[in-house]
């Protein structure tokens, strides 16, 4: 306990008041805090310690305050000229003292936090952070005049500003990372040229689905700040065309067509082909961020390559009050290699896709002649 009152007096003096301080116990508080220590300075300033109980008491001699607060200076400085050419309010920096000087028992982190003084502001307000369970509040005024105030925690705007601090840090300093891809919509068939004696494709809306699974690598061109990157990355896109009425998809005699179930006692529930695909975008994109480094508008555009993996139809359908399934795996004449454009735009948090095959979807001659819209809502991903 000497040792402990020894490190806030040395304290006091690296603060740049001379070594006489006064400690006194203030009446008790509310929870958490059950002692406080209060340190008088001679420029005016308070130092105020507050501890959850003893044994968070007797662990600070271990912190050395006393030649931390020489360490923590150099710190500061460095947080409060982050400050100045941050775009941001406040910025927050992490030092690992204990991992860069290992056995002198230093803390394991501490997270410096300056406020950028407001327009005709009178002070900078310098929070710093030990091990997330002690805090240090410095304030300095126009006069380059210091106080420091320890406290055991932070408001919710200050872990705002960590959350912030965090997600600017994360953009400035990893200029890559990757995410998971989910896509939810719907299949269109456009551009149809139906052949001699094949009817056009008319596709149920609400069962032609798309689903596309993937993981998205994105690297950012340019400087620090820039907001254009490039994404690629594999997806596996799952494809239904759903019919709608009585009609089916028959291949035979090497063409794949559309055609009206001729039996009335059979109706179909649902008759759809189903294709799965592995594709590799490559996209630009273009993000923008709010002050709290959160997406508030994204846009990318390019193109895709892929390989269709698998294909096959599904029937559903009632015959004199029973109901059956039929599925049936086969080529249908689809073509194998995939190609064409895709893009997506967001607003904050909600994204939209749309992607368009330049490819046809059967080969030529051997099925309808008609291209895939797909398009619909980015549930996850870039």
């Amino acid at each position: 306990m000497k040792r402990f009152y020894f490190s806030l007096i040395a304290l006091a003096a690296a603060c740049g008041g001379a070594p006489a301080a006064r400690a006194a116990r203030l009446p008790a508080r509310p929870a958490p805090a059950a002692d406080t220590i209060v340190v008088r300075l001679p420029n005016q300033a308070t130092l105020t310690l507050m501890v959850r109980d003893a044994a968070q008491l007797r662990e600070l001699p271990q912190y050395h305050l006393d030649s931390l607060t020489t360490r923590l200076a150099g710190y500061i400085a460095q947080a409060e000229a982050a400050a100045k050419t941050a775009k941001s309010e406040q910025v927050t920096l992490e030092f690992y003292p204990d991992k860069d000087h290992p056995g002198q028992r230093l803390p394991e982190q501490i997270r410096v936090t300056t406020h950028r003084p407001a327009a005709g502001g009178p002070t900078n307000k310098v929070e710093v952070l030990l091990e997330k369970r002690f805090g240090v509040v410095v304030t300095t005024d126009q006069h380059g005049n210091r106080s420091y105030n320890t406290a055991g925690g932070s408001s919710k705007a200050e872990r705002q500003a960590s959350r912030d601090s965090a997600r600017a840090r994360h953009h400035d300093e990893h200029g890559h990372y990757s995410a998971f891809v989910f896509d939810l919509g719907l299949n269109a068939l456009v551009n149809q040229k139906p052949g001699p004696g094949q009817a056009a494709a008319d596709l149920r809306n609400g069962g032609s689905r798309y689903v596309n699974l993937g993981l998205d690598y994105t690297q950012r061109l340019g400087g620090r700040r820039s907001p254009v990157s490039l994404l690629v990355g594999p997806e596996f896109a799952f494809n239904n065309y759903m019919l709608n009425g009585n009609d089916k998809w028959v291949s035979q005699n090497g063409v794949t067509s559309v055609v009206r179930e001729t039996d009335p006692a059979r109706q179909f529930d649902k008759t759809k082909l189903a294709t799965a695909t592995v594709n590799l975008p490559l996209m630009l994109q273009l993000r923008l961020h709010d002050a709290h480094y959160r997406s508030r508008f994204s846009v990318a555009a390019g193109g895709f390559v892929g390989y269709r993996l698998a294909s096959w139809t599904k029937l559903k359908y009632t015959n004199q009050g029973a109901t059956y399934k039929d599925k049936d795996h086969g080529p249908y004449n689809l073509e194998d290699f995939q190609y064409g454009l895709q893009g997506t735009v967001g607003f904050g948090d909600l994204r939209f896709f749309a992607k368009y095959n330049l490819n046809q979807l059967f080969r030529d001659g051997r099925g309808p002649d008609t291209q895939v819209l797909s398009f619909g809502v980015r549930i996850l991903g870039n």
